[in-house]
């Protein structure tokens, strides 16, 4: 290693990895507790996550009058056999989201309420009326990193974390490097909370062609499952969390849970609203209906292009999902809409299917310990809610239950090769891969055979393409620290993709996801129950939980 790279070791209580939502609740709720609190992210806390770019709603049941507004009916609605979710961690979110509502309501977040005190509430995804409304939805993240600060957390921006580090069985802190002037950091703590974002982004073309112009953070590309997954820790449901969503013509971020909770009508190229068809509850049913039925009416030549009518939804409700919740949700929609003369009131906005976000989660127990003991996982729910609420309960969960720091003895040699390891695609390399090059063939074989339509056949050949792939691994290089953090990031996007293709190969089913498998288009009651995938001597050990 570069005899003046600096290396900087520190040690805490309680390391939180990744700054975004579910990081924010993990340190709200350690820091009540009193614990110290290390946060770490390669973005900076203000800004970093998902809800860096802002939101434009909070779900939250509140035990009120309003029809379907108990935990019992979270409980309900959430409690299903493939889901991965507990009935005590489905209570645990019910409890902790009057909670947050409060807490952020505290800080300013501009919550919305009816003009009889009552939260303004909308349906969405198929959900009860439970997305309570958000003003300035852009400053949320601003609001919680102050206040965070002010609790005496300890804040370590602009630090990628590529190594957890393991101990006697546990888990005992990280490695990783600062993206912006390459310092290398070793930590050391008692124990350790996952919160690096509940998705794998970069891993299939959009119309774009812009990888970044994604619906959620272009910056996690499944680091929260290939840290996990490298420490020994088991992680579920890689064949069925993988999602994606209707985007507006050209413009990655989403905005369809207000959209379709509002009333619109999504019209193919006949001007037939044809969601009827495909669900129940058309529009404003689970998201995985809305992209089955509108890629079908596409591979029948009924479309593109694919329209949001929304001219018959009253004006003083056009106004607020245009002006207030959109942009709230990404800062920039009205820029867009100025470009494209995009007005709710008076035309169809044109929308399209987005690319496939890639998705799992660490198998958590009721204590949101994963199967490593001392590593917590942050991302068990969805959404702005689920993020933080998880985050916060699994914050409590690892202050409540804080033992002695294993320490690093007899890791040196580990963590010197890491150091070394995170630095080598900056020496030069005869036959080097560029990073871009690397990480954009992985995503032409995710798009090609792991798209929406899929077959054994297909699944096979991706798995022998990204394995082909890893063999060069060693040969990617950057040109800058810059293009550095992007190459760590692309070999965590190829390993994520592998193991979600490997599981997907297993669940021999359709309607479960938002992928239909040609060769097995039907549900399948013999595969209700949840894949599991670990590190293993030979490679990853795939196998069914009953």
């Amino acid at each position: 290693m570069d005899s003046e790279r600096k290396i900087v070791t520190l040690e805490t209580d309680l390391l939180v990895l990744g700054t975004g939502a579910a990081g924010c609740g993990a340190a709200l709720a350690a820091r009540r507790a009193g614990i110290r609190t290390l946060m770490v992210d390669k973005g900076k806390l203000e800004s970093s996550g998902c809800l860096g770019g802002g939101n434009d709603h909070f779900l939250a049941v509140l035990g009120t009058n309003d029809p379907d507004d108990t935990v019992d009916d979270l409980v309900r609605f959430y409690l299903k056999p493939c889901s991965g979710f507990s009935e005590s961690m489905l209570r645990g979110w019910g409890r902790t989201m009057p909670l947050m509502v409060n807490f952020l309501e505290g800080l300013g977040v501009k919550l919305l309420h009816r003009a009889d005190g009552g939260y303004l509430r909308t349906a969405g995804r198929g959900e009860p009326a439970w997305h309570i409304n958000i003003a300035e939805g852009q400053r949320i993240k601003r609001l919680v990193a102050g206040h965070l600060r002010s609790l005496g957390t300890d804040v370590l921006d602009h630090v990628m974390i590529t190594r957890l580090l393991v101990r006697d069985g546990r888990a005992a802190g990280a490695v990783g490097y600062n993206v912006l002037d390459g310092t290398c950091y070793v930590i050391s703590a008692a124990a350790v909370i996952m919160a690096l974002g509940n998705s794998c982004n970069r891993a299939t073309a959009n119309s774009t062609g812009n990888p970044y112009n994604t619906w959620h953070s272009p910056f996690n590309t499944g680091s929260q499952y290939v840290l996990a997954y490298e420490a020994g820790a088991t992680i579920i449901n890689m064949d069925l969390k993988q999602q994606a969503t209707l985007v507006p013509k050209g413009f990655g971020c989403a905005g369809m849970n207000g959209i379709n909770g509002a009333g619109a009508h999504e019209l193919n190229a006949l001007g037939e609203r044809f969601m009827p068809k495909y669900h129940p509850q058309m529009e404003n049913c689970p998201r995985q209906f809305q992209i089955g039925g509108t890629y079908q009416e596409q591979i029948e030549g009924n479309g593109p292009p694919f329209v949001m009518e929304m001219r018959h939804i009253d004006a003083e409700s056009l106004h607020h999902l245009q002006y207030v919740l959109m942009p709230g949700d990404k800062a920039t929609f009205l820029d867009y809409c100025a470009q494209r003369g995009v007005d709710f009131a008076k035309a169809p906005m044109e929308v399209e299917i987005g690319e496939i976000e890639f998705s799992g989660m660490l198998a958590t127990d009721d204590a949101f310990m994963s199967s490593l003991p001392g590593l917590y996982n942050g991302c068990v729910f969805y959404t702005f809610s689920g993020s933080m609420c998880s985050g916060y309960l699994a914050g409590e969960s690892a202050a409540a239950n804080l033992g002695k720091a294993p320490g690093l003895k007899g890791l040196e040699d580990e963590i010197d090769r890491e150091c070394e390891r995170i630095f080598t695609p900056l020496t030069p390399l005869e036959d080097a891969v560029p990073q871009a090059m690397f990480e954009s063939s992985v995503r032409q074989v995710m798009s090609y055979y792991m798209g929406f339509v899929r077959n054994e056949k297909g699944i096979d050949v991706a798995l022998d393409r990204l394995a082909f792939l890893s063999g060069y691994a060693d040969k990617v290089r950057a040109g800058n620290m810059h293009e550095l953090m992007m190459t760590h990031e692309a070999l965590h996007l190829l390993e994520s993709c592998r193991l979600s293709t490997l599981c997907t190969r297993e669940r021999k089913e359709s309607g479960r996801s938002i992928y239909r498998r040609s060769d097995y288009p039907e549900k399948d009651p013999a595969y209700e129950k949840i894949l599991a995938v670990r590190k293993g001597t030979a490679g990853p050990e795939v196998f069914w939980l009953q």
